[in-house]
């Protein structure tokens, strides 16, 4: 059972700046791109200021604010996309975590429209579930947080359309970690859907216990992806019909031959 522990101010700050790093090293986002926010307390968050490079950070850059939107700390402006951060924590009560980034590969499939959903990894089953597309908004403005709102509840990381993704977490390692997890997953379906021109999908049963894991692992959130039937499945159900169907016209048979007859049924 995961239990809830808000981060010091100080930690928040620091695992912050740490996150930003990695994001920055790993070409998750360019120049001043992408925010993070962590939450310190039931109303409160620490989160990146505007025009910085997430790589380049300090923890005295850093702005606190109340989940109002009301700036209680710092010398910066907060960024303008912390508006999507708001929103996932007045939403989600047990996030603690929000990471906003622009992941190359992830991204392209935000441009596309696409759905990252292709059942072909079992980490990406349990550690992401579905990830649905966020319909187009304009970067900075209430419409980014009313495009994520109800996905929310359902899952924890979103493409955001012709613009990025973002994934939340019970703390900022695990909300970086779905960042992770989200880029290596849409690299891996680029390679097997549109290079190999193969991707073996896994089925409903084999998904099935994949969700129990998931479940076991105290992790509520994520959606299902789209799934078939096991093969021996699916050519059981046709065979079903076709004795009914037998069955039917066997019956059908008799009976107009009865009828024909003039005797009884």
């Amino acid at each position: 059972m995961y239990q809830k522990k808000y981060y010091s101010d100080f930690e928040a700050k620091k695992l912050i700046c740490d996150i930003g790093k990695r994001v920055y090293q790993k070409n998750f986002v360019a120049a001043n791109d992408g925010n993070i926010s962590v939450r310190v307390g039931p109303d409160t968050i620490w989160t990146t200021p505007t025009g910085v490079s997430k790589g380049f950070m300090t923890p005295d850059m850093m702005v606190k604010m109340n989940l109002d939107g009301k700036v209680l700390a710092g010398n910066r402006k907060p960024s303008s996309e912390v508006k999507m951060h708001l929103r996932v924590y007045q939403e989600s009560e047990e996030t603690n975590a929000v990471v906003h980034a622009h992941p190359p590969v992830a991204t392209s499939y935000a441009i596309a429209g696409i759905n990252l959903e292709k059942p072909v990894s079992p980490e990406a089953v349990v550690l992401l579930g579905r990830i649905p597309v966020a319909p187009y908004a304009t970067p900075g403005t209430e419409e980014v947080p009313d495009s994520i709102t109800p996905l929310i509840k359902d899952h924890h990381a979103v493409l955001l359309a012709n613009h990025g993704a973002l994934t939340w977490g019970r703390d900022l390692i695990e909300a970086y970690y779905r960042m992770e997890s989200l880029e290596h997953y849409a690299l891996m379906l680029t390679y097997s859907t549109n290079i190999l021109n193969k991707a073996n999908e896994l089925n409903c049963n084999q998904i099935s216990d994949l969700i129990d894991i998931r479940n076991n692992m105290g992790i509520k959130t994520g959606g299902v992806p789209p799934c078939d039937l096991p093969q021996q499945q699916v050519q059981q159900e046709p065979d079903k019909e076709a004795v009914i169907q037998e069955i039917v016209e066997k019956v059908t048979k008799r009976v107009i031959e009865q009828l024909q007859k003039g005797g009884a049924l």
